[in-house]
């Protein structure tokens, strides 16, 4: 399967989101809000109807001096005005509820494809689709709201022609052509005019986003930065940044001051144009002065109604940019999870890792780390893995987590829930220490004094006692040293129980004796154990020994005597 994102026109996606809306639980309501959202369109055109005609009767009463007229009027007119405010709230209500709606459920499904089979690491720094948080975030807010309020105001455009189309063209065939002609020239010029829009709006978007990540990354890494005085180097990849930024914003400027200066004319013409039409109607008495009211709102409504194009032009473009964000995240992160899918079906192996020709290269692939690597690491097995380089440790370590886009071979292992991996800086996440421990699958059969019991064991229950105990929430990476990380980590992979587990380079974090302790008990429930080493620890802890050389050489060595020779133990 090819790597590259397939090509997908902007309105086939949209309305790809919106299936996968109706078709998602949210799907049900969100049909039910549509509905009641169309009907108050409908309802609400044919009050501005009714209030056309209600308005032209109004002003003919007051050119007439007609008292009685004036005060029927009046009340009609502001009988019409209050069922109008009270169709216009509840269409907001809604619209409003509708858009959490789609909100939640699109935020969520990106949220949980992004989070699936690795995506979020497949991606990263992918060309294309930077700042996926943001896309996530800010985007998916944009999207729906302004894409419901696109299809409403499209939908009532729609209305509006089909209701003062008969209205217009009952007072003046000529001034309803004259309307749609104008609403064409219009539309063709905002065309061309704004075309740029869209390119600057999607540049703007990410070079914002490029902007902030920077700001966020100084507060991450504030200590860092401020004990090795990178402020002045911070401060020129910043200010590059935000020239950019800033160079983008003023095409933007240039190009929306050239359509504002028609659009605004456009508009200003839109109020003269049925006057000089009607106008002599009246003078000629051939129509009363109400007439030429109602044919300026016929006019005004239908003309708004045919110039969606015009009058939303630079929302459109800001809204293109956002749909071909998201386009670009949503395409990239489904092509990653179909690429992630099949790599697993076809390297599936349930009971032990095996390497077939395997070979790890370079990025630029000028050398390999790696080279034709053969063979297989069964249950129960200790394996001891030590290198010439950190690098080369590192590749291999990413290469059985499956992380590795710089490999070629067959590497078969089992399913991610049977080999967990713990790297030279564990990661605890935030929460409850207790659901940081022990694993969600066997909920509460794990008592609270049996995990205490386990902390004691690695002298750690004092300090959890001390931070609030095990429903404490906290941020555990930030609360707790290394090696305090790294021991809870090795008491959750006790609970869970997989048939492989990875340490990377474990003298980091605790000493050898801790390290003996924790492969003794590991071995005990029968976890086949794979140390990447610095070089120091002791093999009479293990099985075998994988060492990987220079120019992608690799040897196998049989550490136990006890163990049957192995079939792969020979130099490549």
């Amino acid at each position: 399967m090819s790597n590259e994102v397939p090509k997908q026109s902007i309105s086939k996606h949209l309305i790809k989101i919106i299936i996968q809306l109706i078709q998602s639980k949210q799907g049900p309501a969100a049909i039910r809000y549509g509905i009641f959202l169309l009907l108050l369109v409908i309802t609400f055109n044919g009050f501005n109807v009714l209030n056309s005609f209600v308005g032209r009767d109004f002003i003919s009463s007051i050119e007439q001096k007609n008292e009685s007229g004036f005060y029927k009027y009046a009340l009609l007119y502001g009988l019409v005005f209050l069922i109008s405010a009270g169709i216009g709230a509840i269409y907001r209500f809604l619209e409003e509820r509708l858009g959490i709606l789609w909100r939640e459920q699109l935020t969520w499904r990106l949220t949980n494809s992004y989070l699936s089979e690795k995506t979020y690491h497949s991606i990263l720094n992918q060309k294309g689709i930077e700042n996926p948080d943001q896309r996530i975030t800010d985007d998916v807010k944009a999207f729906t709201t302004t894409t419901l309020s696109f299809i409403l105001l499209f939908l009532g455009g729609v209305f509006s022609a089909i209701s003062f189309a008969g209205v217009l063209w009952t007072i003046n065939p000529i001034l309803f052509l004259v309307a749609i002609l104008y609403a064409s020239i219009g539309t063709i010029s905002t065309i061309y005019l704004g075309k740029e829009l869209i390119r600057l709006n999607y540049n703007q978007l990410d070079l914002e986003a490029n902007y902030r990540s920077d700001l966020l990354h100084i507060k991450q890494h504030a200590e860092s930065i401020a004990l090795t005085h990178r402020e002045l180097r911070m401060s020129v990849r910043l200010k590059s940044k935000l020239k950019k930024l800033v160079t983008n914003f003023r095409k933007l400027i240039s190009v929306n001051l050239r359509l504002s200066l028609f659009t605004n004319s456009y508009n200003y013409f839109i109020q003269i144009i049925p006057m000089l039409l009607i106008a002599p109607s009246y003078m000629r008495g051939e129509i009363e002065f109400g007439v030429i009211t109602q044919a300026g709102l016929a006019f005004t409504t239908l003309l708004n109604a045919f110039s969606l194009i015009v009058t939303q032009f630079q929302s459109i473009s800001a809204f293109s940019a956002v749909v071909k964000r998201l386009q670009t995240l949503d395409t990239a992160m489904v092509l990653s999870e179909e690429l992630m899918k099949e790599k697993s079906k076809t390297n599936f192996l349930s009971n032990e890792i095996k390497f077939e020709n395997f070979s790890i290269y370079a990025n630029d692939k000028s050398r390999y780390i790696i080279e034709n690597l053969n063979l297989s690491i069964k249950q129960k097995e200790r394996w001891l893995v030590t290198s010439v380089d950190e690098a080369t440790k590192l590749s291999f370590f990413r290469a059985l987590a499956g992380i590795s886009n710089h490999e070629e071979g067959k590497l078969l292992r089992p399913n991610r829930d049977k080999i967990l991996f713990l790297p030279e800086q564990p990661y605890l996440p935030p929460g409850r220490l207790r659901n940081v421990i022990v694993p969600a699958f066997l909920g509460n059969s794990v008592s609270d004094s049996q995990v205490m019991k386990e902390l004691k064991n690695f002298g750690l229950d004092t300090l959890v006692k001390r931070l609030g105990g095990l429903s404490a929430l906290k941020e555990w990476d930030d609360e707790l040293s290394l090696a305090e990380k790294f021991k809870i980590s090795t008491i959750r992979i006790q609970y869970a129980k997989p048939k492989f587990v990875v340490l990377d380079r474990p003298t980091s974090s605790v000493g050898k004796f801790e390290i003996s302790k924790i492969l003794k008990k590991f071995y005990s429930l029968g976890i086949t154990t794979i140390v990447l080493a610095k070089g120091e620890e002791t093999a009479l802890e293990y099985d075998y020994q994988l060492n990987l050389s220079h120019f992608g050489k690799w040897t196998v060595t049989t550490l136990n005597p006890f163990r049957e020779e192995s079939d792969v133990s020979i130099t490549k």
